[in-house]
């Protein structure tokens, strides 16, 4: 097929992310992609600042993790995970237990991070369940969050404001306290938690769970909040012995600075949920671990079986990607690298600030978000991002980028002054 054939296509029959099929956004074929840069089919060529949405943090089709695949696909595609196993996906349980906050040690594998969030929020109502409390049907959660596109993750995003309020009267009702405060930086003051108490103690005996994005809310607002508030939430978990689930998705291995987000509080979650860079953007792949109580918790109950099993769970070619890609990780600089990205993210996104199109201006590791004060219009945005050599999806009222680690600070600079200029640019916004 010829490009204008597979653009044509396209439009007519595919749905892509979060667009109409009635009048999609314009989408760009992409024919190879290779360390920071996308390869377009007309010739041009992308400085990628999206990490195909926090993924590719080694950038693409390296070198270490294509061998792994290779090899790997050499000998074993695939096996269904029920009543077998594997050297992948045992070595990979071994270095997600060795690397995560330590009281997690079982490891529950699928293949996106809306499934491992599923088994997270399943995990916690059999638990309870297990031990015969039967009322605890409710998560506790806040506002502005965001978990995934499932059913039951749907019911924990944001109500009012996220991208799923208009499945809120089929949704199952969970609790929301306001957003988290103060932001990531700023003084605290007991204030700023006494909503969140108050909702948990006036229903402490009908949770399951509370369930959070540490320190980083992602796509329900890409805001960052204080550490202490995820350590104040610890302590009232502790306290009552309500769960608490560490939805790691997006900021797992290394994207914020620390390893995982939840070290910036100094705690550990009973339940954590990791995907996306997992396999640096290689494979589809996820996990859900759990503490030892939680686990055997539940196998103490009637049911003494957990009731999840995806057919591709543990498939051996993601398994054996992301071993690759976290002994990547751990060999290289990676945390010097993620603070230079931020210093320069700080520094050459600050001008935005001063425009009267921009709300703030934030960054924290490699995250770095403009957030204007009137919503973009996407197919224009995009349009001047792409004229511009880089790659940056907004949405909503917020311009970010979240680039590969090994991003070199010319082409982040691409990137920084691409975001700076299209937030200066009232034709831009809707």
């Amino acid at each position: 097929m010829q490009t204008k054939d597979i653009l044509e296509f396209d439009r007519t029959h595919i749905w892509h992310p979060y667009t109409s099929m009635i009048d999609p956004l314009p989408v760009y074929p992409v024919e190879r992609a290779e360390g920071v840069r996308l390869h377009l089919a007309d010739g041009r060529v992308l400085v990628d600042g999206m990490s195909s949405w926090w993924a590719a943090i080694h950038g693409y089709s390296h070198p270490v993790l294509v061998d792994a695949l290779a090899r790997q696909a050499q000998t074993m595609s695939h096996v269904m995970f029920g009543g077998i196993t594997h050297r992948p996906a045992v070595e990979l349980a071994s270095r997600l237990v060795r690397m995560t906050p330590a009281p997690l040690e079982r490891v529950f594998f699928s293949d996106s991070g809306s499934v491992a969030v599923e088994v997270a929020i399943k995990m916690a109502f059999q638990y309870w369940l297990s031990k015969g409390e039967r009322r605890r049907t409710k998560l506790l959660t806040v506002r502005g969050g965001y978990h995934g596109d499932t059913f039951e993750t749907m019911s924990v995003c944001d109500p009012e404001n996220g991208m799923h309020g208009m499945f809120s009267g089929v949704l199952p009702q969970h609790l929301f306290a306001p957003v988290p405060s103060p932001a990531f930086g700023d003084a605290w003051n007991d204030a700023h938690f006494e909503a969140f108490e108050t909702l948990l103690r006036a229903n402490e005996g009908d949770i399951a769970a509370v369930i959070l994005e540490p320190v980083v809310q992602g796509a329900g607002g890409m805001r960052f909040y204080s550490p202490e508030y995820l350590r104040r939430v610890r302590g009232l978990c502790d306290e009552t012995g309500i769960l608490l689930i560490a939805d790691e998705i997006a900021t797992g291995f290394g994207r914020t600075g620390t390893l995982f987000a939840c070290e910036h509080a100094g705690i550990a979650p009973d339940i954590m949920c990791v995907g996306k860079a997992l396999t640096g953007g290689m494979m589809t792949l996820a996990a859900t671990l759990a503490t030892a109580e939680v686990a055997e918790g539940i196998s103490r109950g009637e049911l003494s079986v957990l009731m999840h099993g995806p057919t591709f769970m543990a498939n051996p070619l993601a398994c054996a990607v992301a071993c690759a890609s976290i002994d990547l990780l751990e060999s290289s600089p990676w945390r010097e690298r993620v603070s230079a990205i931020e210093t320069q993210l700080r520094e050459e996104l600050a001008p935005c600030a001063d425009a009267d199109t921009v709300a703030d201006v934030r960054a924290l590791g490699a995250i770095g978000v403009v957030e204007t004060v009137r919503p973009v219009n996407m197919a224009a945005m995009q349009r001047f991002f792409v004229e511009r050599g880089v790659w940056v999806r907004p949405f909503g009222r917020l311009v970010y980028i979240m680039p590969p680690f090994v991003t070199e600070p010319d082409d982040l600079s691409l990137l920084t002054h691409a975001v700076r200029d299209a937030a200066r640019d009232p034709r831009l916004f809707s």
